[in-house]
């Protein structure tokens, strides 16, 4: 299922977005954005989707999200039931980002806590208590007062110690983003391979390199060792497949390069928590939510000025997803190499 383009409007005389809205509502389906968004939930429980993780939330829930990451909150309600407001919403520009790591030398504290977002980063219910009234006066203030809370929110965010990351490390793992382009090299090999049989001894001969400092090399980079990455590539490409119903689980295990099934469903269990089949009828609930936030709309329910949606279909040819060119498209793909100088195949990776 690809997710939907949520058109998020700041107004002029503002840096960042606050609102709030119920369940069902329109934006409560499998979408994505460009803007960095935290999310705080204060009413209901359910399921939460953010990238290739799915777990539970009950109110209090607050996660922190980076550009382009898909995500989606589904409420455990009775049919018919509307729920007035259940979650607090802010969202900022990656321009406004840009202009505050560019002008104010404190800001650039935040750096670590923004690119760790880009895999969605859930806080603990001490942070969450902190965060609460500030976000709850933040929906109504003015001026300077919105800036000032804003970055008390973000100085707590960066102080928290009861965080985790969401989705996992090869759903985030962008080529482009490595200043080294032979680690890109290899990560595009990988990536366009990974169907095959993989093996670390022949990457090591393509790099040109040992296998003992090809691992040294690979782990240095991405911060897991071959064998996990490849996996956790697979298991990111088998969670996609299996956000449809074309393929059954054993075909998928197959596509994405295992060759063997219950291998398969232990090393998914171990990376998503569930087998294969939870995961995908977990994603029926996803895509459920779609057909309620449709009703909601057609209804009126939530507040006026909340972001309009474009299909998934359409979402990749949008101008608000082109505007953003610094930023990798929402991640239905695998990640591919950045067209950068990389040196032929079989040319030597030196290493570093």
């Amino acid at each position: 299922m690809q997710p939907d383009l949520e058109l998020v409007t700041v107004r002029r005389d503002e840096s960042f977005k606050a609102w709030y809205h119920g369940f069902p509502y329109r934006t409560v389906r499998w979408h994505f954005h460009p803007e960095f968004e935290i999310h705080l939930i204060v009413a209901t429980t359910g399921k939460m989707f953010v990238g290739d993780y799915i777990g539970p939330f009950a109110p209090g829930n607050l996660v922190l999200m980076g550009p382009n990451l898909p995500h989606n909150w589904v409420s455990e309600v009775p049919e018919g039931v509307t729920i007035e407001q259940r979650n607090l919403v802010v969202q900022f520009p990656q321009d406004f980002v840009a202009h505050c790591t560019e002008s104010f030398p404190e800001w650039r504290t935040l750096e670590a806590l923004l690119a760790d977002s880009r895999r969605g980063v859930s806080f603990g219910p001490q942070t969450s208590a902190k965060i609460q009234p500030l976000f709850m006066e933040l929906l109504d203030a003015r001026g300077l007062r919105r800036m000032v809370l804003f970055l008390s929110m973000m100085e707590i965010l960066l102080n928290a110690s009861d965080r985790e990351l969401l989705a996992s490390p090869a759903y985030q793992i962008d080529p482009s983003s490595y200043a080294s382009t032979r680690i890109n090299h290899v990560l595009s090999y990988i990536g366009k391979n990974l169907t095959s049989d993989l093996r670390e001894s022949e990457l090591a001969q393509l790099a040109g390199q040992s296998v003992s400092a090809f691992s040294r090399y690979f782990r240095r980079h991405t911060g897991l060792t071959f064998v996990q990455y490849v996996n956790r590539m697979r298991i990111n490409l088998a969670c996609q497949l299996l956000m449809d119903d074309e393929l059954s689980v054993t075909d998928i295990c197959y596509k994405v390069g295992f060759n063997n099934l219950s291998n398969f469903n232990r090393q998914f269990l171990s990376a998503k928590g569930m087998a294969p089949s939870k995961f995908r009828r977990f994603q029926h609930l996803n895509d459920a939510s779609r057909d309620a936030s449709e009703a909601a709309a057609a209804l009126g329910k939530g507040i006026a000025n909340a972001p309009s949606i474009v299909p998934a279909e359409q979402a990749r040819s949008h101008p608000h997803t082109r505007s953003h060119p610094h930023t990798r498209s929402h991640p239905d793909t695998q990640p591919r190499a950045a067209p950068a100088a990389s040196p032929p195949l079989g040319s030597p990776l030196a290493t570093t």
